[in-house]
């Protein structure tokens, strides 16, 4: 067992949690308050997390469940629990493994990883690093050009859907990072970084591995590659978004360039949905952005019912925030979610520990699922629906 495993091996990490002060030792501060923190007040990250305490379960006594079953269907793909990794930006600064340590540990896990183009590795890379299936998530960055190349190049190397997210018109505003100078930390020169000297020295363990993966720096975006000019320096990327804000009307190009299944995220409301649904998306991912963009929005689990209203069985209905338990999970599949996005929950450990860390929050929440399961005296995750759960009164409008 290498340090890193010993690290985060039970009973060190029982829960989810227990990595966020790992992962707080181990990277200077701007990278993990870039991890940690949300937008503005962070109103909506908090919430995102609280909303599962509004939610208690109703349980079937003295019933027998030997076996637990948590595999599920997405997008006529099987996965062995419904639990996908979900699209975090600059894993790579956060541990050397990144997104192919990620993407690695999801396919061992027999669940889905999906890639952000704001990725420190090539996607053929991380591609060839996973057993399972594949999700490229995709942001316009650099305009048609760019993004086409990138659905192409996803194509070739055999990704299974794409994930177009909506919700990032502009960057929100992440105090913490404005406050840190994160952006110096990643894209700046020399004299930039200098003031950060005292944070990456009192963290030997992240500068080791930044020292002997100089990519980790990550000066550019390998998959956002700008015709006569190469790969996406990272300095652009904030001004890159402004002018790339994905529209309806680019969800009928990106529609004929891509064949594949097509993923909407970023959804709040039931207009919405229904509008994906009109531009030809399999699924919706219900998402604020893990609290990351507009501020005091509702949380992604209250949104959940409206959605699934909306879509009424038309396509299929994924939810993506403040997941941290197994039954988190659960009372998002109680509520009609056919899967959850989980970020934070997986990039904790990552930053924790690299791949190691992120194995062992996968078998944290398949512990969780499966001991919900039995005290719910519910078989399978199939069979969850909000009979297991009190839904408060206020949810029912």
């Amino acid at each position: 067992m290498n340090r890193a495993t010993r690290r985060v091996s039970s009973p060190h990490v029982v829960g989810i949690e227990d990595f966020v002060p790992l992962a707080r030792r181990r990277l200077p501060k701007a990278v993990f308050d870039y991890l940690d923190g949300g937008a503005e007040s962070e109103l909506t990250l908090r919430e995102n997390c609280r909303a599962f305490q509004d939610l208690t379960f109703r349980p079937r006594q003295a019933v027998a469940v030997p076996h637990s079953d948590l595999a599920t269907r997405v997008l006529g793909f099987d996965f062995a629990l419904p639990a996908l990794l979900a699209p975090v930006g600059y894993s790579r600064l956060m541990h050397s493994d990144g997104e192919v340590g990620a993407a690695r540990a999801a396919g061992a896990a027999g669940t889905a990883y999906i890639l952000s183009t704001i990725s420190g590795y090539p996607l053929e890379e991380v591609k060839a690093a996973s057993s399972g299936h594949v999700f490229y998530q995709l942001y316009l960055l650099g305009g048609r050009a760019p993004a086409e190349a990138g659905i192409e190049r996803a194509r070739l190397a055999g990704f299974s859907a794409l994930v177009v997210t909506i919700d990032t018109a502009v960057s929100g505003m992440r105090e913490r990072d404005v406050r840190n100078g994160v952006k110096q930390l990643i894209s700046g020169g020399l004299l930039e970084k200098l003031p950060f000297l005292p944070q990456i020295l009192a963290h030997p363990g992240w500068l080791f591995q930044f020292l002997i993966d100089r990519d980790s720096a990550m000066p550019a975006l390998p998959n956002v590659v700008i015709p006569g000019k190469g790969p996406m320096p990272l300095v652009d990327v904030t001004a890159a978004l402004e002018s790339a804000a994905v529209t309806w009307e680019d969800l009928r190009w990106i529609r004929e360039v891509w064949r594949g299944p097509l993923v909407i995220k970023g959804v709040l409301t039931g207009d919405d949905a229904r509008r994906a649904i009109d531009e030809g998306a399999a699924a919706v991912v219900v998402s604020n952005h893990g609290g990351r963009q507009l501020d005091c929005v509702q949380a992604s689990l209250r949104a959940l019912p409206e959605i699934v209203a909306a879509v009424n069985g038309r396509i299929e209905v994924l939810m993506d925030g403040g997941i941290r338990r197994g039954s988190d999970i659960v009372k998002a599949l109680c509520l009609g979610a056919q899967a959850v996005l989980c970020g934070r929950a997986y990039a904790y450990g990552l930053a924790a520990a690299g791949e190691a860390g992120v194995t062992r929050a996968l078998e944290i929440l398949r512990a969780d699922l499966k001991r919900t399961l039995k005290l719910l005296g519910c078989p399978s995750v199939a069979a969850l629906d909000r009979t297991y759960v009190n839904v408060p009164a206020s949810w029912q409008d």
